[in-house]
Formats: C-alpha cells, sequence, structure tokens
C-alpha cells in the first residue's frame, strides 16, 4: 500500500497561464473560424476601449494574410494613445492582468485576459513571438515577446527604439496564427467588422482580407462616447466574501466609514438603520471584521431598503446614432430603435437594453443557397457576440416573441435584421470567452419589452403599406373601367376625348386619395374607424359597396358641368358594348 507522501509527490502549482493553455476553448479559441474571429474580436475591442478612454475618435484597421496553406497573419492597429514600453509586457503577455477586472465599470472587456490570450494562442500555433509596435507622445518601440507559460509574464525577445517619435499615436499587433481558418461568412472577420461598425458608429474601420479586397466602413457620427464612469458596488448585490474583502482593504479607520464611502447609496440614516440590526457597533475597524458580522451586514442589507444603483455610468449608443450606423449599412425600407430606461438585474448591477429593427434593403441574410433568412444581431457593451448563439438570453427573448402579432407571419424567410445591445457594468456571460449572456430574468423581460415596442411599430408600417397596395390596385381598375366608358362621354358630349379621359383622372385621384388620407389620420391619432376597419378587412380586396357607389358616381353631375355636359345627359349615355353584353362594373374591378 503506497504511503501519504507517494500520492502527493506530483503536486505542483500551476500558473493561470497554463490553465488556459490546456483550456484554450474556454476563451473561444474552439474550431478554425471562431480562433481568427476571436483573434480580431479581442484586438479591435481594446483598440476602441483605449481610444474611448481617452476621449479619441477611433480609426482602426484589420489586415489578414493567407502567408502559406497553415499559417495567417493578423494586423491590427489603432490610433490610440499608446502603451508604454514598461507596461507592454503585462498588457500583451501576463493573463489576468488589466484595467478593467478590479473596477466597477462599464468597458467591453472585463478579465484581463483577452489580448494576452491571442499572445498564448499564436505561441501555441506557431511557436513565434508576437510584435507590438506602439508609439506614445514621449517614446515608440519595436517590441518582440513571448509569454513564460509556467510564470505567466512575458518574455522581451527583442526591443527596438524608434527614432524619431512618429507624429501619430497608437499601438500596431501582428501575430501569425496556424489551426485558424479564412471565413467569408456569417461568423467571419467582415462579419465581425460590419457588426462592429453598426454599434459604434463613431468608429472608423478598415478591413484588408487575405484577397487584398479592401472595405472601409466610415463612421457616421462624429460624437465620441463620453468617458465611463466606475461605480461604487451596491448593497443588495454585496455577499459576504466580498465584504470581508473590501474590510482587509479597506483604508478608512471605522467600518461604518467604510460603508458610506465605499458602497453606494448608503446615507448616515442608512448606517443607523443598518446599527439596529446588528448586535456589534459599526464603530469598529474594519480589519476586524469577521465573517460571522460580515454575514449578519448582508442578512441585514438584504432586509433594508435602497435606492437603486446609479445609471449615470451606463454609456448606450443611442437611438440617433444606432438609426444611423443600421440605415448607413442596410438602408432598409423600415428602420425603428428603441431605448429603455436604465433598471437593475442581481440587487446591485445596473443595465439597459438597446433594440433596432430593421426590415428591406439589406437587411436579412441570405444563406449559400440563396435562400432569405432574418439575423440576429447580438452586442454587449457594443461588441458583437458571434456565437453560443443558442444559449443567449438575446436570442431567447428573440425567438419566444410572437411575431406574427406584429406582422411578420414568417419571420424565419424574411428581410429582417434585430439588433439587441445589452449595455451594463457587469455583462453575465456565461463563459470567459464573452460569446454568449446568461439568461437571467430581468434582462430577458427587458429585451421582450423592447422588442414588443418596436414590433408595434412594424405593425402600423406594414399596416399602412398594405393599403397603400391597396388603394393603388383599386386606382388601377377604377382607370382601367373609366378609359373603356371616355370615348363614349366624349363622343355623347362632343368634347376631346383626352379632355374628358383627365377629368377622369383627376376624379378618381381625388376619390382614392380621400379614402387614403383618412387612414392615415386613423392611424396617425391611434383611432379605428369602423367603417374603415371593416373595408380593410375585405380578404378579396374588392372595393366595399358603399365605396364602389361613391365609384360610380364619381360626382357625375359635377364632372358633367365641368366638361360641358348635364345630368340627364350623364345619365342617359350608352354603356360600351362590353356593358351592353351582360358585364358590370364589378367585372373591371
Amino acid at each position: 500500500m503506497p504511503k501519504a507522501d507517494d500520492l502527493f509527490k506530483d503536486l505542483r502549482e500551476h500558473s493561470i497561464a497554463e490553465f488556459f493553455r490546456k483550456n484554450a476553448q474556454m476563451l473561444g479559441y474552439s474550431g478554425k473560424i471562431r480562433s481568427l474571429t476571436t483573434v480580431v474580436h479581442e484586438l479591435v475591442t481594446n483598440s476602441l476601449d483605449a481610444c474611448e478612454e481617452s476621449n479619441i475618435l477611433p480609426s482602426i484597421t484589420v489586415e489578414i494574410k493567407q502567408i502559406d496553406p497553415e499559417t495567417i497573419l493578423v494586423r491590427e492597429m489603432d490610433n490610440g494613445p499608446g502603451i508604454p514600453k514598461k507596461h507592454i509586457s503585462s498588457v500583451f503577455g501576463k493573463m489576468l492582468a488589466g484595467t478593467k477586472f478590479h473596477r466597477n465599470i462599464q468597458l467591453r472587456g472585463q478579465q484581463g485576459i483577452g489580448v494576452a490570450g491571442v499572445t498564448m494562442f499564436s505561441q501555441m500555433t506557431t511557436g513565434k513571438p508576437v510584435e507590438i509596435i506602439t508609439i506614445t507622445k514621449d517614446e515608440a518601440w519595436d517590441i518582440e515577446l513571448n509569454i513564460d507559460i509556467h510564470k505567466n509574464r512575458a518574455d522581451i525577445v527583442s526591443e527596438q527604439r524608434i527614432s524619431p517619435v512618429p507624429e501619430r499615436t497608437g499601438v500596431e499587433y501582428i501575430a501569425h496564427f496556424k489551426d485558424v481558418q479564412f471565413s467569408t461568412g456569417d461568423q467571419g472577420p467582415y462579419e465581425y467588422l460590419r457588426r462592429t461598425a453598426i454599434a459604434n458608429p463613431h468608429a472608423e474601420i478598415t478591413y484588408i482580407d487575405p484577397s487584398g479586397a479592401r472595405v472601409h466602413f466610415p463612421r457616421s457620427t462624429d460624437q465620441i462616447p463620453r468617458p465611463p464612469v466606475e461605480v461604487k458596488p451596491h448593497p443588495k448585490g454585496i455577499i459576504v466574501d466580498d465584504l470581508v474583502i473590501m474590510a482587509k482593504a479597506s483604508k478608512n479607520r471605522t467600518l461604518r466609514g467604510m460603508l458610506q464611502t465605499e458602497f453606494s447609496r448608503i446615507s448616515s440614516a442608512k448606517i443607523k438603520e443598518l446599527q439596529q440590526y446588528l448586535d456589534f457597533d459599526l464603530g469598529i475597524p474594519p480589519r476586524k471584521l469577521g465573517w460571522r458580522e460580515a454575514e449578519a451586514i448582508v442578512k441585514a442589507f438584504r432586509k433594508m431598503s435602497f435606492l437603486a444603483p446609479a445609471t449615470d455610468c451606463l454609456r448606450p449608443i443611442g437611438e440617433k446614432n444606432i438609426e444611423k450606423a443600421m440605415q448607413n449599412i442596410l438602408a432598409p425600407e423600415f428602420l425603428s430603435v428603441v431605448e429603455r430606461r436604465p433598471t437593475v438585474y442581481g440587487g446591485g448591477y445596473a443595465f439597459q437594453i438597446e433594440v433596432g429593427v430593421a426590415h428591406g434593403g439589406h437587411a436579412g441574410r441570405k444563406t449559400s443557397s440563396g435562400e432569405q433568412r432574418y439575423e440576429i444581431m447580438r452586442f454587449a457593451n457594443r461588441a458583437p457576440l458571434l456565437f453560443d448563439a443558442g444559449g443567449c438570453a438575446i436570442t431567447k427573448a428573440t425567438q419566444t416573441l410572437d411575431w406574427k402579432r406584429y406582422g411578420l407571419k414568417d419571420i424565419e424567410h424574411s428581410p429582417v435584421t434585430i439588433f439587441v445591445n445589452i449595455v451594463s457594468t457587469h455583462i453575465p456571460y456565461t463563459g470567459a470567452g464573452k460569446q454568449s449572456v446568461a439568461d437571467i430574468q430581468e434582462i430577458t423581460q427587458e429585451i421582450r419589452f423592447a422588442l414588443m415596442d418596436v414590433g408595434r411599430k412594424f405593425n402600423r408600417f406594414h399596416s399602412h403599406r398594405r393599403r397603400l397596395q391597396e388603394h393603388t390596385a383599386r386606382r388601377e381598375r377604377l382607370l382601367r373601367y373609366a378609359m373603356e366608358i371616355a370615348p363614349e362621354i366624349a363622343e355623347m358630349l362632343r368634347r376631346d376625348k383626352e379632355e374628358v379621359e383627365k377629368k377622369w383622372i383627376e376624379l378618381i385621384d381625388k376619390h382614392v386619395g380621400e379614402i387614403l388620407e383618412e387612414d392615415e389620420t386613423n392611424e396617425d391619432t391611434g383611432l379605428q374607424d369602423p367603417e374603415k376597419d371593416s373595408e380593410n378587412r375585405e380578404a378579396t380586396g374588392s372595393i366595399p359597396s358603399q365605396k364602389l357607389n361613391k365609384a360610380e358616381d364619381l360626382n357625375m353631375e359635377e364632372s358633367l358641368k365641368d366638361i360641358g355636359g348635364t345630368a340627364e345627359e350623364g345619365r342617359s349615355l350608352s354603356l360600351p358594348s362590353s356593358h351592353k353584353e351582360g358585364r358590370t362594373l364589378s367585372d373591371y374591378m
């Protein structure tokens, strides 16, 4: 029987870099197409965040080259502030080293893994170092580095100072990859950048594919999103372990002071209310807070009422900006955007939903067989989500809506693009790959409400277009009838045939136009005329009896006076031979 020590002779500590190297699929590196898109995603989101935090309008270039049948080179360049040389190793070569994870702030990245994961994936598949060219206002460097997997840190392979320092600032990242595949499909780099351009209308993006084709997505607004604001944790969203850790790191002299200064929505009045639930004094130093005391505080928080978390920390894209971007790229016949009011989930995380629906134009997508399909564009803090759609809250909310109620009887095969963006200081992703949002009730419900709002607007548009088509068809039928009887009227009244035809056309246009104006008035006011309602329900498309009588009359007496005839002459005129043979007005309708 082996000794206990023998069972643990191979026990060793592993770095986080080693863990993700063996579990690269958790970072999105699973499948050749997905892996390449993940590389582009991580690089572009870092560039956008850097530019926005520095109040710079982003200009980003992504170039993909096929070096050989197995190797692809990716080059990404931005015009951000650049990265000082002393931080290059941590940013590009150290897992969980970042400026975002420890802050409650709305940014695309959250964990400090993304771009270091790109470096690791390049190294895993090619064994080559990555090249970073960084230019700040004060210095410029060309650096090559690898990751030391065992120590979770970067090893600088070479570094060269660039002199003189170029006028522009920014970062250029160049890396080689194997086990990836370039695709022009719905999950490839082009589609990712197209969606990025829609969700980031202030960004200018240039894309160069392996064939050398260049695609330019111009910015549709010069308005830079306001810088993100870090928010303090809310008492309703805290757990016991969070409170213990915060207490150990706090520099406040008393626990009372820590709660008031390091949490949101805790006033002196709330401290007094909290004290009534506790059997210890909140005047103790934070470092003396134990698990029992922290647990008592969290339980008290759950019994108390607090103001909702501040929502001014959220940075939505904005209805007008989404409209401009979708109009610029999709050129749809119908477009509507809804921005919901900010709310919270999980007790303490603020979030906001933005939804847009486009119909017609370039909306929707075509399959390889040419079949028309609708598409759902999912975003989280403006970053496109192309993968893991099945388990995403956005997909669930969209697919469970009864679109037939809103005039889309077969949405699956309609030219429709549905845009959904979740804005939050903490996106509840289902995994480290950040491609799917967890199905949380508050989030799913808000998405559904927004989709319903846009759906009602589309239904009004669709109903109006249907009525317009009906009126157009009605006008054509009446014109066909009028042109057949116009020669007989002109002969009887000894008038010019063209003059009579012109008068008929004017009367028909006036008649049909009045009906259409009445429908539009009812639509605009939200009122429904019972007569129009029954008219719209005519399944055959024929003119209802009341309208038909008006069509037969067409102000005959007044019109004959205008062209030199009388009412009696009008009543006694002979119909064309086709009518003498038994045809009626309905035959022309």
